[in-house]
């Protein structure tokens, strides 16, 4: 059986004010650093085979607390970046619902958002393949930490899955420096083994943005 392990980048200052970040290159913060260090310390005892991440560098910076541990050099896929929000990259989302507030009760319904905002579909397409290319790394019964962001990592997994959106928004957003472990075999192919794991259980959760 193999392991495929989705972890999220550590705090950002935008995360902190919830300010939309998508693709904007935001750099970790101190707490965030910290937070993957912590992170690194539990992960590093599932013996990862790989490190993938994201090139961003909240996610870049991440994987570097895990490859510090284990010695594995990391690769970077494109495919693995948070979900491209057009227009309200840099706006704190209360701006968000000021300016755009037929865009923002799309969104916080589940609905396809519209204008620049990457469809959900195409968000779920692109990381489950950036996944799919990082979990192939492992070898047989091995793992694999692919390093991402909020909504990339939930979108991914759900087209991974083959879940539909209804059940998808079931899901709390991943904490800052949480996790999703994933298992594969032949007969049963991917499942979900833990969600949301860390060492920060009691945090509030940042928007997955």
């Amino acid at each position: 059986m193999s392991r495929l392990i989705v972890w999220r980048h550590g705090n950002t200052d935008w995360n902190a004010t919830h300010r939309v970040q998508g693709q904007t290159d935001v750099a970790l913060n101190a707490i965030g650093r910290q937070q993957a260090i912590d992170a690194a310390e539990l992960l590093v005892t599932m013996r990862p085979d790989a490190i993938v991440s994201s090139d961003l560098h909240r996610a870049a910076d991440t994987a570097a607390a895990l490859a510090a541990h284990t010695g594995l050099a990391v690769g970077y896929d494109k495919r693995l970046r948070e979900r491209y929000f057009g227009n309200w990259q840099g706006l704190t989302m209360a701006e968000v619902a000021e300016l755009y507030p037929d865009q923002h009760y799309r969104w916080t319904h589940g609905q396809e958002v519209g204008g620049e905002v990457e469809t959900l579909a195409e968000l779920g397409a692109r990381v489950s393949e950036g996944l799919l290319a990082a979990a192939a790394l492992a070898p047989p019964g091995g793992t694999v930490v692919a390093v991402t962001h909020g909504a990339a990592a939930r979108q991914g997994i759900g087209h991974l899955l083959e879940w539909p959106l209804e059940q998808l928004r079931t899901l709390r957003a991943l904490q800052n420096c949480h996790w999703v472990e994933l298992t594969h075999d032949r007969e049963r192919g991917w499942q979900v083994a833990a969600y949301n794991v860390g060492p920060f259980s009691d945090r509030p959760v940042p928007p997955p943005v």
